[in-house]
C-alpha cells in the first residue's frame, strides 16, 4: 500500500534543498506532490516546417544540424549558434552561456527544438529552446505541463521531480470515489486521472482526466456544506421571536428611508426570526449599501421579545463604530448597547460581564473576544457576525453555541454571483442587498501607469490642501527581493522625507500590534493624518468621511473584489470621491481588469469578471472562507459541472443524509479528509 503521506524529501530527485523550495508551495508529502496540479500545458507534440514558424509564437520544428555549434563572444557573455535546415529552409538556433551544448549536435542528425520564433524579413530564429534528438522525446514531442513555481525551481525540475512521484503511485492509489459514482458519470479511475492530469497523451486525455479530479472536488464541498446545513436543520427548534413586536417601529425611527432592496432583505429576516426553525442567513451586499441597518432592526426585534444579541465584527475599530451607530438610534428606544474588545480595562471587563450574565446588556458588540468562554449571556437570542470570511466557517457556530439556537445572520460585502454564493456558503439561506442608498455616490477611478505618479501627487496635494485625507494602499509590508513591488515602510519614508514633508504621513499594516493599529486609525479618523500608507489592512473598514483619496500601488497585484473593497473605504463623506489604480505591466489581462474597475462600480459584475479572469483559488484566496483551496477547479469555468454535482450531492444525502451506507463510505472519508478537519480551526 503506498503511503501517501511520505515526507516529500524521499521523493527521488528532491534532496535538502529543493525540500525547502517544495514547502514553499505548500508540497510536503507525496500526496501533495502528486496533486499539485498543472496551470497550464504546452503542446510540443506537432511540429512545423521552417516555413511556416510566425514571429512571436512558441513552436516545435523538425531540422538537421548543418554543422557544429560556434560560440560567438558578445560584451562578457557568450553566444551559441547553430544552423539547422529542413527541407521548407534554415533557422538559426542560440543560447547564451551554454558553452556545454558545442559537443550536443552531430552534423547530418535530425534534432526537434520548440521555443520562441523570431521571425524578422524572412529569417527564422530561436532563442533559448529546449531540444531533443529525433525520437528521444524527453522535452519534446508530447503535450508538457508546466506548474505555478517559486523563485529558484524551475520547470524543468519541478516537472522530473512530479514525474517520480506520480510514478511511484502508478496504478496503486486507492479508489476515492464510489464505483456507482464512477460508472453513472462516466468518469475516469484515479490512477488514469491522476497520471493523464499531468501527462496527457492528447488534449482529450487531459479533459478527462480534468473532469474526474473536478467532480471529485466539488462533490465533496457541496456534501459537507449540505451536511453542515442540515445538522442545523435537523437540531432542537429555535426561538420563535414574537409577531407582535415590529422592525417598523425601528424603521419609522431612523433619520434616512431605507431602499427597497434593505425592506426586502428584512422582510426575510423577520420570516426566519417568527418561525421556530434556527435562522442561519448569509446577508451579502455591495460596500456601503446599508447591511449594518439591516442588523440593527434585526437587533431591535430581538431585544424587544426579550433576548439578547451579540455582533461580532473583525477589527475593535469596527466593532467600536458600529457601537456608536447602534447607540444612536436603539438607546433611545430603550435598548442597552456595549462594547467587549481586548482593549479595555479589566475593571471595566468585568462590569459588562456582570452585566451580560444578568440580562442588563441587551446588544454586545465585539471581535473574537465575545468567543472567550468567560463570556456568558442570560439568554441569547440573535447573533450577527460582520465579514463572515474572516471569521471561518466554524466559527460563528462556537458563539452560537453561547445560546439555545439562537438565530444566526452572517453579513459579507464581498459581492459573491449567486451560484458561488450558493456553494462558498450552502450551508446557509442567502439574501441579497442589490442597490445602494441614493446618498452613496461614484467613486471616479482611473488607472493609470508609473510615468503618472507626478500628476497623481500633485493632485493628491490639492485635495489636502482642500483639507481632505487620503489613502494609499500597497502589497507589501516590506521590500522582498524576489518582486520589485513598493513596500509600505519604503514609500513612508519616500513620502514623509521627500514628496509630501509638509503634511502628517503614517503608516499602517497587518504585523503591527492590534493597538498600534486602532490608535493610527483613530487618529486618521479625527483628521490629524493626512496620508495613511497602508497594506489592505484597511480594506474592512472603518468610515472616515473626510477620506476621498484611494490609491493603490501595484493594483494588477490585487484582486478585482478586492480592488472594489478598497475603493469602498472612500465616497463615504459629502466629498467627490477619487479611486486612483496605479499599475505596471502590459498583458491583456491586466488591462481588462483595469477597465472593468474605471467602467464599473457595481460590485457584483466586478466579483463575475474578476472570476472569470483569475480564477476561483486567487479570487477567494486560501482558506478566507474557511473552505480548503480548490485545487483544480475553477468555479468560473466549471459551472457546468457545479450544477451537476450540487443535484448529485443533493440526492446522495437525501437517501443517506450522514453517509452511513457501506456504498457511500468513500464519500464521507473524502468529505472528513478534505473538509472537515479544516474547517474546524
Amino acid at each position: 500500500m503506498i503511503d501517501l503521506n511520505k515526507d516529500v524529501k524521499y521523493i527521488k530527485g528532491v534532496g535538502p534543498n529543493r525540500v525547502k523550495l517544495l514547502n514553499k508551495l505548500n508540497i510536503f508529502t507525496l500526496k501533495d506532490l502528486i496533486t499539485y496540479f498543472p496551470r497550464a500545458y504546452e503542446d510540443r507534440s506537432k511540429p512545423k516546417s521552417i516555413a511556416e514558424c510566425i514571429d512571436g509564437e512558441e513552436a516545435l520544428i523538425e531540422a538537421i544540424a548543418c554543422g557544429r555549434v560556434s560560440d560567438v563572444r558578445l560584451k562578457g557573455k557568450t553566444m551559441q549558434k547553430l544552423i539547422v535546415r529542413d527541407e521548407t529552409g534554415t533557422a538559426i538556433i542560440t543560447w547564451f552561456n551554454q558553452s556545454y551544448l558545442k559537443d550536443k549536435f552531430d552534423v547530418g542528425k535530425k534534432y526537434q527544438f520548440y521555443g520562441k520564433v523570431s521571425n524578422m524579413f524572412g529569417k527564422v530564429s530561436i532563442m533559448s529552446p529546449v531540444f531533443d534528438e529525433k525520437g528521444k522525446n524527453t522535452n519534446t514531442g508530447k503535450i508538457v505541463p508546466i506548474y505555478p513555481l517559486t523563485y529558484q525551481l524551475s520547470q524543468n525540475i519541478l516537472r522530473k521531480i512530479i514525474e517520480n512521484g506520480v510514478s511511484e503511485v502508478k496504478g496503486a492509489l486507492e479508489e476515492t470515489l464510489p464505483q456507482y459514482i464512477l460508472e453513472q458519470y462516466k468518469l475516469d479511475n484515479i490512477n488514469k486521472a491522476i497520471e493523464r492530469i499531468h501527462f496527457p497523451r492528447d488534449f482529450k486525455d487531459f479533459e478527462t482526466a480534468r473532469q474526474r479530479l473536478v467532480f471529485e472536488e466539488l462533490l465533496t464541498t457541496q456534501l459537507a456544506l449540505l451536511e453542515l446545513k442540515n445538522s442545523y436543520l435537523n437540531d432542537e427548534k429555535g426561538i420563535k421571536f414574537s409577531k407582535n413586536i415590529k422592525m417598523s417601529d425601528v424603521i419609522n425611527n431612523l433619520p434616512f428611508t431605507l431602499t427597497k432592496a434593505q425592506l426586502k432583505v428584512l422582510e426575510e429576516i423577520d420570516y426566519d426570526m417568527e418561525s421556530d426553525k434556527p435562522m442561519n442567513r448569509l446577508l451579502q451586499g455591495d460596500v456601503g449599501s446599508g447591511k449594518t441597518v439591516v442588523a440593527m432592526c434585526s437587533a431591535y426585534k430581538a431585544a424587544k421579545c426579550g433576548y439578547q444579541v451579540a455582533i461580532m465584527a473583525p477589527t475593535a475599530i469596527l466593532a467600536t463604530q458600529h457601537l456608536e451607530n447602534f447607540k444612536k438610534i436603539l438607546e433611545g428606544l430603550g435598548i442597552k448597547c456595549e462594547l467587549l474588545i481586548s482593549g479595555i480595562t479589566k475593571k471595566k471587563k468585568d462590569k459588562i460581564l456582570e452585566m451580560l450574565a444578568n440580562g442588563e446588556i441587551d446588544v454586545l458588540i465585539g471581535t473574537h473576544a465575545i468567543i472567550e468562554e468567560n463570556v456568558i449571556f442570560k439568554d441569547l437570542g440573535l447573533v450577527v457576525t460582520d465579514e463572515q470570511h474572516r471569521f471561518g466557517v466554524r466559527q460563528r457556530t462556537k458563539i452560537a453555541e453561547k445560546g439555545q439556537n439562537p438565530d444566526v445572520l452572517v453579513m459579507t460585502a464581498t459581492p459573491i454571483p449567486r451560484t458561488l454564493a450558493l456553494i462558498l456558503y450552502g450551508d446557509l439561506d442567502i439574501s441579497i442587498i442589490d442597490e445602494l442608498p441614493p446618498n452613496r455616490k461614484k467613486i471616479d477611478t482611473f488607472a493609470v501607469n508609473n510615468n503618472m505618479t507626478g500628476r497623481v501627487n500633485t493632485f493628491i496635494s490639492k485635495q489636502i490642501k482642500e483639507g481632505r485625507q487620503a489613502y494609499i494602499v500597497c502589497p507589501l509590508v516590506e521590500e522582498n527581493e524576489e518582486l520589485d513591488l513598493k513596500s509600505v515602510e519604503k514609500l513612508y519614508e519616500q513620502y514623509k522625507n521627500e514628496i509630501f514633508s509638509e503634511y502628517s504621513v503614517e503608516y499602517i499594516h497587518g504585523k503591527m500590534k492590534p493597538k498600534d493599529k486602532e490608535n493610527i486609525m483613530e487618529k486618521f479618523k479625527k483628521g490629524l493624518i493626512d496620508i495613511l500608507i497602508s497594506t489592505t489592512v484597511i480594506e474592512v473598514g472603518v468610515d472616515v468621511p473626510n477620506s476621498n483619496i484611494m490609491v493603490v500601488e501595484n493594483a494588477e497585484r490585487f484582486g478585482l473584489a478586492q480592488l472594489h473593497q478598497l475603493r469602498g473605504r472612500v465616497g463615504r463623506g459629502e466629498y467627490k470621491s477619487y479611486c486612483i489604480l496605479k499599475y505596471e505591466g502590459k498583458s491583456e489581462t491586466v488591462k481588462q481588469r483595469m477597465k472593468v474597475m474605471c467602467e464599473t462600480n457595481d460590485g457584483f459584475i466586478i466579483s463575475e469578471k474578476d472570476l472569470e479572469l483569475r480564477g476561483s483559488g486567487d479570487f477567494f484566496g486560501t482558506m478566507q472562507h474557511g473552505l480548503p483551496e480548490f485545487k483544480i477547479a475553477n468555479l468560473f469555468e466549471d459551472m457546468p459541472i457545479l450544477q451537476l454535482v450540487q443535484g448529485v450531492a443533493i440526492k446522495i444525502l437525501e437517501e443517506d443524509p450522514k453517509l452511513e451506507k457501506e456504498k457511500n463510505v468513500l464519500l464521507k472519508e473524502l468529505v472528513k479528509d478534505k473538509f472537515m478537519k479544516r474547517i474546524e480551526l
